[in-house]
């Protein structure tokens, strides 16, 4: 007989009473909503170009914004010494300056306030005895991910500060990719305290369903770091024209720059066709795998998410190239970025539906097993 010691982390977690269960859920599931705002609010500091109004990062007492007009002058006239006000906003007043800088200080207080609805209830389930032993290391990492992600943060804005107008977006897609990878991290979490695990056919048959899975969730993880790094070097705002580029389906001086890999980050014209391509690709990936699993006779399981990951990843193309051709309005920039996300939460909860799970029979308890 199997002790809860021998137990995978998947049998454990359904040994937790479901009113637990579903109070971790709901906890993580606010945890997971807010970072999906903190990405977005991200996203319209980009779009703004906010992200380098605050010049400094005070992890407590940054929390307060300015409350005098010494303080809003004091901040004012940091920002003042930057490269990006002198050569992009010479001539800005302190109102302009406010409207920027209300988009970093949010970014950085949902950063700090997720901090918060994180680790308070954290402590709290646990004295109470909610979260299982392997569970715990899991929560911790992600707590100590969100930490490490505040100084990515830091270390993207002060690319900025110095000798560029703008912050790198090498570091702009390292910071997003990360924060993807949160979020990405606590669904996953979500996903393993749901009531019944994954279906029993799905265990029983191939493993393929699952390596199929994976690499369309890697090709829409590849694709959502092309589009930071076209939002890295506004890459959104030239070429608005679909579904020709510069008058060419493939254009003419994708490798310009010298030497050639520098064209793959750092050419506005080949970043923007390769997000153009990966988009394709994605695409044409998630609509043959829901072709192919409806064709098997073992999957009606994972039809369902295939179906929605191939819908949603159809919206998504829409949504980019009107968002395109209207040159990246921050509606429509906002709009596709969460497009984005929900793309990158259907893969995932795709991949984790064709996984091979432990389950246990219904009715049946670890205990009794």
């Amino acid at each position: 007989m199997p002790t809860t010691q021998s137990l995978s982390p998947a049998q454990e977690a359904e040994t937790i009473p479901p009113r637990k269960a579903g109070a971790l859920r709901l906890w993580l599931s606010c945890v997971a909503f807010l970072i999906a705002a903190m990405i977005l609010v991200g996203g319209a500091t980009r779009l703004t170009d906010s992200g380098l109004s605050i010049t400094e990062w005070q992890p407590i007492i940054g929390a307060i914004p300015p409350l005098s007009d010494a303080d809003w002058q004091e901040a004012f006239d940091s920002y003042k010494k930057i490269p990006e006000y002198s050569l992009v906003n010479q001539g800005m007043d302190l109102e302009g300056f406010k409207s920027i800088y209300w988009w970093e200080w949010a970014h950085r207080f949902l950063g700090r306030f997720i901090g918060i609805v994180f680790f308070v209830p954290f402590v709290g389930f646990w004295l109470a005895g909610y979260i299982p032993k392997s569970l715990f290391p899991r929560l911790l990492g992600l707590f100590v991910l969100g930490g490490l992600q505040g100084a990515l943060g830091w270390y993207m804005v002060k690319s900025g500060l110095v000798d560029r107008v703008d912050v790198s977006q090498y570091r702009l897609a390292a910071h997003f990719g990360v924060a993807v990878l949160i979020f990405g991290y606590t669904i996953w979490l979500i996903l393993g305290l749901r009531d019944g695990g994954r279906d029993d056919a799905v265990k029983a048959g191939s493993k393929v369903p699952a390596i199929v899975a994976g690499l369309v969730l890697t090709l829409v993880y590849l694709q959502l770091l092309a589009g930071a790094l076209v939002a890295g070097i506004d890459g959104g705002l030239g070429y608005n024209t679909w579904p020709l580029m510069n008058g060419a389906f493939i254009p003419s001086g994708l490798g310009e720059a010298d030497p050639w890999y520098l064209n793959l980050f750092e050419n506005p014209l080949t970043v923007q066709f390769d997000h153009r391509m990966l988009g394709y690709t994605v695409f044409t990936a998630a609509m043959l795998q829901a072709l192919w699993l409806s064709r098997r006779t073992n999957a009606a399981s994972l039809r369902g998410s295939a179906l929605t990951l191939g819908a949603f990843a159809l919206l998504q193309v829409a949504l980019g190239i009107w968002t395109l051709l209207r040159a990246v309005p921050i509606e429509l920039g906002l709009a596709h970025q969460a497009g984005a996300l929900l793309v990158f939460a259907a893969a995932l909860y795709h991949f984790w539906q064709s996984t091979a799970g432990e389950r246990l029979p219904e009715g049946q308890t670890a205990s009794s097993a």
